[in-house]
């Protein structure tokens, strides 16, 4: 099987069942470095030469510095050449605000907020009218849970959203692809990774999630398939 054809057509899935991409869309992919976000260039980059709509890509990775060190992108910076996409590097010394002296209570979510106004003003600067990220199935399913679980809500993050102060629009091509289709396509295609350094890395509540529906699936046949359907059918948050 040749994962990364598999992949780049369920993107297409869900672009077209989500009107995702229109001519002329100047594209900004979010590349932290790892699997994720690599199989989405990629994946962005082969649909570039065939969709029927045209459109450009540009890349853009946000480097935290941890441990007061800038990070070697240069294997990403290498793919982007190979793939001919315009990239960029923003540097922002998070590590000391978020694990310095004055230790946050919650540096994932501050992290997260700096992230994205990086990522959002760097795509506006390069005139891009929208930003893929590499959210993928498992990621919309461990989302729904968090909301449940942790917030006491039902939500989850939409496949396109709009953020009318920014005036750009994120989306989401992986979200049909499920995490272990992801890591195949990224093995076969012998994509580069950039691992992240961030002190936390592994031991988030996410990471608790993955677990639980892990084990909630030995039970519950098909677990994460039957909530992304209930999602779609009850048209939460835009699915």
């Amino acid at each position: 099987m040749h994962y990364m054809q598999r992949l780049a057509g369920q993107m297409r899935s869900a672009i077209e069942k989500y009107n995702m991409i229109e001519s002329g869309d100047s594209i900004m992919v979010g590349v932290s470095g790892g699997k994720d976000s690599v199989a989405l260039l990629t994946g962005l980059s082969s649909l570039r030469s065939y969709y029927p709509k045209p459109f450009s890509l540009k890349a853009v990775t946000m480097d935290p510095c941890f441990e007061g060190e800038e990070a070697d992108y240069s294997p990403i910076s290498q793919l982007c050449e190979r793939l001919e996409v315009p990239y960029y590097v923003e540097r922002v010394p998070l590590g000391q605000l978020l694990f310095g002296e004055e230790k946050q209570q919650n540096p994932c979510s501050l992290c997260a907020r700096i992230r994205r106004g990086v990522l959002h003003n760097a795509s506006l600067a390069a005139g891009c009218n929208k930003i893929a990220l590499g959210h993928h199935f498992d990621d919309a399913v461990e989302t729904f849970f968090l909301n449940l679980l942790n917030g006491g809500r039902i939500g989850c993050f939409s496949p396109v959203t709009f953020l009318d102060r920014k005036k750009i629009t994120l989306i989401r091509p992986l979200i049909f692809v499920e995490e272990r289709d992801v890591s195949a396509a990224v093995r076969q295609e012998s994509l580069p990774i950039v691992k992240s350094r961030c002190p936390v890395d592994g031991c988030t509540a996410r990471q608790d999630i993955k677990l639980l529906i892990r084990s909630l699936e030995k039970d519950y046949k098909h677990l994460r398939t039957k909530v992304l359907g209930a999602m779609q059918r009850s048209g939460l948050d835009g699915w």
